[in-house]
């Protein structure tokens, strides 16, 4: 599946290629600090199949897995785009969030469940308002 995506300001964009039954769930410590929320949804997508305009800005984290990732967001409005290998990376794990397409990517797997908030895994007696609430 094609797919187009970036960041809220529009400084940087991509265009993909993705699979869509590896779309999921990250619930490690680290994808929950970086991203503020409880678990990032992200799609894998392949070096060969990505294109990309704009420069990001990357950030280099050692994960608990003692991997070292390369977080890239934009310099302006700071939003995070992916997560790679430092070098050469092969595979962009791209944040739903920014995928134009997401409605159409609903997760197929959930990863680093041992971290997930409890709360987070289950949230069908949560009140859903079609907007929010005042």
């Amino acid at each position: 599946m094609r797919i187009e995506g970036g960041c809220h300001c529009g400084r940087v964009s991509y265009e993909a290629e993705a699979d869509p039954e590896k779309a999921g769930l990250c619930h490690c410590a680290d994808c929950q600090t970086l991203s503020g929320s409880p678990y990032v949804a992200y799609i894998p997508v392949a070096k060969d199949g990505f294109k990309l305009r704009g420069e990001p800005k990357i950030y280099v984290k050692t994960a608990a897995s003692g991997n070292r990732r390369a977080q890239a967001f934009c310099p302006d409005c700071g939003a995070r785009l992916w997560a790679s290998a430092v070098s050469d990376p092969q595979v962009f794990n791209l944040r739903l969030g920014g995928v134009r397409q997401r409605a159409q990517l609903p997760p197929k797997a959930q990863v680093w469940c041992d971290s997930a908030l409890p709360w987070s895994m289950d949230l069908t007696a949560v009140k859903k308002h079609a907007k929010q609430a005042m």
